[in-house]
């Protein structure tokens, strides 16, 4: 059985309520009991904090579990922390990077994203579906989906 670590940043636990004209309506409860019913035989952590460390923490612990790959949309951090880059690229795990709207689309500092060139890939502007997206490139088996 796969088990797949979901982490959202800093103010990803209003989903629903935060901007709905850019991040939706629908929150993030339903969209994970949704989520959660597309792989029943997957074990899906899911993960929420405003704090850099806290997040760092939970993913290194995750690595430490045995967690088989994370799903990580960092928020903000992605323009911001070399951190979270450093832990990133240091966890030895694939990595799919989600970010609700297109980042490259928007305010000209979100178009450069420090934690992008360190994981599998990224997943911009497609709303809650990156995050279903991510998961199934992380459950794919196929050699081309190794990296």
């Amino acid at each position: 059985m796969a088990s797949i670590a979901i982490v959202n940043g800093p103010n990803l636990g209003r989903l629903g309520r935060r901007e709905p004209a850019i991040y939706g309506t629908t929150g993030w409860a339903e969209f994970e009991s949704w989520l959660r019913g597309q792989w029943p035989a997957v074990t899906l952590e899911v993960f929420q904090s405003n704090h850099e460390g806290a997040i760092i923490d939970y993913l290194e612990a995750s690595a430490d579990r045995g967690v088989d790959g994370i799903v990580i949309n960092p928020g903000a951090l992605t323009h911001q922390s070399y951190a979270l880059r450093d832990c990133l690229a240091g966890l030895g795990l694939p990595v799919v990077e989600v970010h609700l709207t297109n980042i490259y689309a928007r305010e000209e500092f979100r178009a450069h994203s420090l934690t992008a060139p360190v994981v599998r890939g990224q997943i911009s502007g497609l709303g809650l579906a990156g995050y279903h997206l991510a998961v199934l490139a992380l459950l794919d088996a196929s050699p081309a989906g190794d990296s």
